[in-house]
C-alpha cells in the first residue's frame, strides 16, 4: 500500500517513531541546558561564543545521551512490564 512519496506503511511509521525520539532528545537537550546554564536566556550568544572560544561543542550532546538512554532504558522496562500485565 503506497501511501506519499512511495513510502509504504511500515516505512511511515518507523519515519514517525524516529522523528518522535529525535524529539524526546531535542527536549532533553534544551532541559539540561537551560538548567545547566540559566544565563542562556538572558544572553544566548554570549554563551555560545564562549562554547567557540573554549572548544566545547560536544559535551552538551554527550549529557543529553547520557540521560536519553538513561530514559529510555527506563521506558523499555516500563513497557515491558506493561505487557506481561496486559498479557494476565
Amino acid at each position: 500500500m503506497k501511501i506519499l512519496f512511495g513510502i509504504n506503511l511500515i516505512q511511515f511509521q518507523m519515519i514517525k517513531k524516529i522523528l518522535l525520539e529525535l524529539t524526546h532528545f531535542t527536549i532533553i537537550l534544551v532541559l539540561l541546558a537551560l538548567m545547566q546554564h540559566q544565563d542562556l536566556l538572558d544572553s544566548p550568544l554570549i554563551r555560545l561564543e564562549q562554547m567557540q572560544t573554549d572548544g566545547n561543542f560536544l559535551h552538551p550532546f554527550l549529557w543529553a545521551f547520557g540521560v536519553y538512554f538513561i530514559v529510555l532504558v527506563f521506558r523499555l522496562i516500563v513497557n515491558s512490564i506493561m505487557r506481561v500485565i496486559r498479557k494476565r
